[in-house]
């Protein structure tokens, strides 16, 4: 039972900071030194210098990137840089972009939510996380004390009805907008009637919650939630007890999510018949092109296959793809490797990918971190040598994403999917809404 709340959120003043579109930013974590340089160059007021704010050479313990962005909060908090919301309020959030020659708008609404610890509860996590990044965050959050970017979360909806609701709420009123480095429009209501408000708390606290991104926060909202009941009493209320999500329906149309591709670095290389070799006595293994360039036709093909047995490999040194379909065999073999894991767990792309087809067949277990990409663009880049890369890719494999049917089935197991099973597209963007947390 996801409980959310209204809360009064901290936004920024427009009359202040001018253009949104200059103020916002992509998560912390997707952000390399060149979008951050390009993003404190938009504004003196852009939400980076917050989430992720630039190291310095005389960074020590007491002046380092979490207390410059705890002044800065402070201080545009002071100026009214940053504006409390009146009345407590949901903020209906849209995120319109193009793929492919379609458009998509994403519709969900951000609010907050009362923290449950995984498997304490119906929030369910899908990926494993790390202690170096929650002990990043839980340091930004201490000196900060606030939730600065949201939790995205999905709840069972088939029908649309919560978003149904809020939509006839924002009928006809033009709503906040900002257009990111990537050409995606975000735009935001908020909804202050306690009566709709209600209304979609009724309808969401029965449902089961999956975090779709995040899960570093997630956790980290938990160990500040736990710091502070250490110190003396939490009151039920308090805003630490909540933290600031993204909820979106998962029938909703613009809901996307696109491949994790791998290229394998400082790996041996295998020809093709190398490969048929080991692998044959588990997989149909079909040669369906020659060249780098042609994964844009390989990657067309499995699309329109769809599963999650089928996936391609690419030998370098043969300067082919090939076509691996499960056999029978292979989840088998799947079973006996990982006999604690559910049937859900096994048969996802990715699992077999790595557990069944690296680490075990072809013998590259603690193989170098994969280069992961998510356009078939990138992996063609990146086999050509137009990547960073000091030894180039021996191996490449295009891999179906987890569904949001998959994530749902392995979540409810307690089970975490491999790293980088999903890519949900686009980002949510930070600096539209924050969430105080004192």
């Amino acid at each position: 039972m996801p409980e959310i709340q209204a809360f009064r959120g901290l936004r920024y003043n427009l009359a202040m900071v001018g253009a949104l579109s200059d103020c916002i930013a992509p998560p912390y974590d997707v952000v390399a030194s060149d979008l951050q340089d390009h993003l404190y160059n938009l504004s003196p007021y852009n939400f980076l210098r917050l989430e992720l704010n630039k190291v310095e050479p005389s960074d020590d313990d007491s002046n380092n990137v979490y207390t410059r962005a705890a002044r800065i909060f402070r201080t545009w908090r002071n100026e009214g840089i940053l504006q409390i919301e009146p009345d407590p309020a949901i903020y209906v959030y849209h995120q319109e972009f193009d793929y492919r020659g379609h458009t998509f708008i994403r519709k969900g609404v951000m609010t907050r939510v009362r923290l449950k610890r995984f498997g304490e509860g119906n929030i369910y996590p899908h990926e494993e996380t790390h202690a170096k990044a929650k002990d990043d965050r839980l340091k930004l959050t201490r000196t900060t004390q606030a939730n600065l970017s949201q939790i995205f979360g999905l709840y069972p909806d088939p029908e649309n009805e919560v978003q149904a609701i809020l939509e006839s709420e924002i009928s006809g009123v033009h709503g906040l907008e900002a257009t990111d480095h990537l050409g995606v429009v975000h735009k935001v209501w908020p909804i202050t009637d306690i009566n709709v408000i209600a209304q979609v708390s009724g309808l969401v606290s029965p449902k089961d919650m999956f975090i779709a991104d995040g899960h570093h926060r997630y956790e980290t909202a938990c160990n500040y939630r736990d710091e502070l009941a250490a110190k003396g009493d939490l009151p039920s209320d308090h805003p630490a007890n909540f933290v600031l999500t993204m909820l979106v329906g998962m029938n909703d149309p613009g809901l996307l999510v696109l491949p994790t591709h791998r290229l394998l670095g400082g790996v041996p290389e295998m020809t093709t018949a190398e490969l048929h070799e080991k692998l044959s006595p588990y997989f149909d293994c079909d040669v369906v092109a020659k060249g780098a360039e042609s994964a844009g036709s390989v990657w067309a093909e499995l699309e329109r296959l769809d599963e999650q047995q089928i996936m391609a490999l690419y030998s370098k040194a043969s300067n082919e793809w090939t076509r691996l379909t499960c056999k029978p065999e292979a989840m088998e073999r799947m079973e006996s490797l990982a006999p604690n894991q559910s049937e859900d767990w096994r048969g996802l792309g990715v699992a077999i990918l790595h557990k069944l087809i690296l680490d075990d067949l072809l013998g590259l277990e603690g193989h170098p971190v994969p280069t992961y990409v998510h356009f078939v663009q990138e992996v063609i880049d990146g086999l050509n040598g137009k990547l960073v890369s000091q030894s180039g890719y021996p191996l490449a494999a295009l891999v179906m994403p987890a569904t949001v049917d998959n994530i749902r089935d392995v979540s409810i197991h307690q089970e975490r999917m491999p790293a980088k099973s999903t890519y949900f597209f686009p980002k949510l963007v930070s600096g539209l809404v924050v969430h105080p947390l004192s």
